[in-house]
């Protein structure tokens, strides 16, 4: 978006962040404070496929104040498929399920952002606040587990959007895809930043008898505050950690993911982030340093600039350094880590500190030979 790259280089200039933010507030894209109550993003650009951008300016008629709120609307989607495959070198899984598209937790980083242009809706507010639920996966992963063929691998879930997201309450299409996994002896990774993962400690403690279960919780913050304007409507970091303990508790493989690390902001935490999720049982850990794809970065340069304007600068020039300059670098093998000496001091640091609590001795890859391959059914022709 222009408007935001303009007040990039006004926060680095003499006006710097307050400066920015009058020319964001002038332009109009930024939503009126009292329409994204609990939410992340303050603004909703167009996707990068819309022909028009449009922008909310008050012309006189002061129809502003006839605009509501921002709320959940949710849409049921049909898909012809569940899985998801990738061929990406540098994530650790091949296949993957996504019950829900956006995501309400509206976590200010997310990467998954964009994929709202797809649907011809906006990755900033529309993400968080216009949803689509897969009524259908369970039955959907039946039938993908059915065709002849079939090799069993991880399936990974909540790589994109979160599956226990405050929705799942009310669809409980990730109980139901467990549940089909668990009769079939599928393995399933998951990963979420939601306490609702321990509804389903039943089914996932049986599962990881067997070897076929693993929850990984995303601890981006130990601060309630910062927890709260950065990931809205995520479980608060407490909870998260008590999902942790209960699911170790159950003989659950947990671990816990570092993700993402901001530099200048959340990077000072990394080692009290792992000393209280070894503290609670985790067992293995992670990280991914920020991402800001495409949308994702002028979402997350507002929301920086309204919450944090005084450390603007040196977020963002750590950022850039760690990506050759750029806001964002998709180059495999560099864009989950980044590059440079700031990164190298991460990596290092947090290596040193899982080294330190005993985290990552042991990975146990998850079982694929207890597989259940769906029963021939043999139809006999009738004569007439």
């Amino acid at each position: 978006m222009e408007q935001i790259v303009r007040a990039d280089i006004a926060a680095f200039g003499a006006g710097r962040a307050e400066m920015a933010n009058a020319m964001i507030e002038q332009s109009g894209v930024r939503v009126r404070p009292d329409r994204n109550r609990g939410r992340a993003a303050g603004i909703n650009p167009s996707g990068r496929f819309e022909p028009l951008t449009r922008h909310v300016f008050d012309d006189g008629w002061e129809s502003l104040d006839e605009l509501p709120p921002f709320k959940t609307e949710v849409q049921v989607e049909k898909p012809r498929t569940i899985i998801t495959r990738n061929q990406s070198p540098d994530i650790s899984f091949d296949r993957s399920i996504n019950p829900y598209r956006g995501c309400e937790h509206g976590c200010v980083y997310c990467f998954a952002r964009p994929t709202h242009s797809f649907m011809g809706m906006s990755p900033g507010l529309d993400f968080e606040s216009k949803l689509f639920a897969k009524p259908d996966a369970a039955k959907l992963l039946d039938k993908e587990l059915s065709k002849e063929g079939y090799q069993a691998r991880t399936i990974a879930i909540g790589t994109n959007t979160d599956p226990y997201q405050p929705i799942e309450k009310q669809y409980r299409i990730m109980r139901e895809v467990l549940e089909v996994l668990e009769a079939r002896n599928h393995p399933v990774g998951i990963v979420t930043k939601s306490a609702l993962v321990m509804r389903d400690i039943d089914i996932l403690s049986r599962m990881a008898e067997k070897g076929l279960a693993k929850v990984a919780l995303s601890v981006t913050t130990l601060d309630r505050m910062l927890a709260r304007t950065m990931e809205p409507r995520a479980a608060t970091p407490t909870r998260r950690l008590e999902a942790v303990r209960q699911l170790s508790d159950a003989g659950i493989p947990t671990s816990v993911m570092v993700a993402p690390i901001i530099p200048g902001l959340t990077d000072p935490e990394i080692e009290r982030i792992l000393d209280s999720a070894r503290n609670a049982g985790a067992r293995e850990a992670g990280y991914v340093i920020l991402r800001l794809p495409l949308e994702v970065s002028p979402i997350f340069k507002d929301w920086l600039l309204r919450h944090y304007p005084d450390r603007y600068r040196h977020v963002m020039s750590l950022v850039r350094s760690m990506r050759d300059g750029k806001d964002y670098d998709s180059e495999w093998g560099k864009r989950m880590k980044g590059s440079g000496p700031y990164a190298w001091q991460i990596g290092r640091r947090f290596e040193i500190a899982a080294r330190r609590l005993g985290l990552n001795v042991e990975k146990r890859p998850l079982r694929t030979d207890l597989f259940v391959a769906a029963e021939k059914r043999h139809e006999q022709l009738m004569l007439l």
